[in-house]
């Protein structure tokens, strides 16, 4: 078996400094520290800066972790932590509301979905884990898009598909129902990504409030929306109360 390599282990170690100082560092009290020659260090961190994981301050000509890296932990919190905390919330809101509950997180333009608990029925149901979903013509997708300005970019100017005729295709409709999520604090959609179903979803948050994902429900349009089309406010409700209780346990506190 080949062993360790050295400049990844000399990197590991630089960005465990970064992580656990000032939030700032030279090269010369990264070479101190970690006792490298101060042209290796510079010769990492150069390779470091390039591929985001580190930035370099002009000002001051020092290095502070990269947002890269920072976007990195919170992928991993997304989908580790996040899915573990939920589970118990996500349970009972399927209980509660008596409808299928999916947790989303950002990836590549969509939403990933990261956990699904089933209509508490016995109907035959699909696990809908791994999914990759639109982010234009579900409820999910509608949170991150209004308070997630990375996953708004990569949507921006690309043609959206539509899957039936109620779904969203053109900038000027999606910004207006985005604009209505942040007024809200809520999403909504029915019959825009599938025939005859409905979903509502609510943001997750993550320490200092950063949305980390969304929850939603899903089913039948006639339920979700039983009187002339308008959603059913105690379902939103229970969305909303299963998001709070997420985000208190991954540090968002009161919002």
């Amino acid at each position: 078996m080949p062993g360790p390599v050295q400049s990844i282990e000399r990197a590991a170690a630089i960005l465990r400094l970064l992580a656990r100082g000032s939030g700032r560092l030279g090269v010369g009290e990264i070479s101190t520290s970690l006792g490298l020659a101060k042209g290796t260090t510079h010769g990492i961190l150069k390779t470091l800066q390039d591929v985001g994981f580190v930035e370099q301050d002009k000002a001051s000509g020092k290095y502070q972790l990269g947002a890269t890296l920072l976007h990195l932990g919170t992928s991993y919190l997304d989908v580790n932590e996040l899915r573990s905390r939920a589970i118990n919330w996500a349970d009972a809101l399927a209980s509660r509301s008596g409808e299928a509950v999916r947790i989303g997180t950002p990836l590549d333009g969509k939403v990933l979905v990261v956990h699904h608990v089933f209509r508490p029925d016995d109907s035959l149901q699909t696990l809908d884990t791994g999914t990759l979903l639109p982010v234009h013509a579900t409820a999910l997708g509608k949170i991150l898009l209004a308070y997630d300005s990375g996953v708004a970019a990569e949507v921006a100017g690309a043609q959206l598909d539509q899957y039936t005729r109620r779904t969203l295709v053109t900038p000027a409709a999606l910004r207006k129902a985005v604009a209505e999520v942040r007024e809200l604090g809520w999403a909504a959609e029915a019959e825009e990504y599938t025939t005859g179903q409905a979903s509502i979803a609510a943001p997750i948050r993550g320490y200092g409030g950063y949305v980390v994902g969304a929850i939603s429900i899903g089913g039948s349009v006639d339920r979700l929306f039983p009187a002339s089309g308008r959603v059913d406010q105690s379902q939103v409700t229970f969305v909303q109360n299963a998001a709070r209780a997420i985000s208190r346990d991954l540090g968002a506190g009161r919002w």
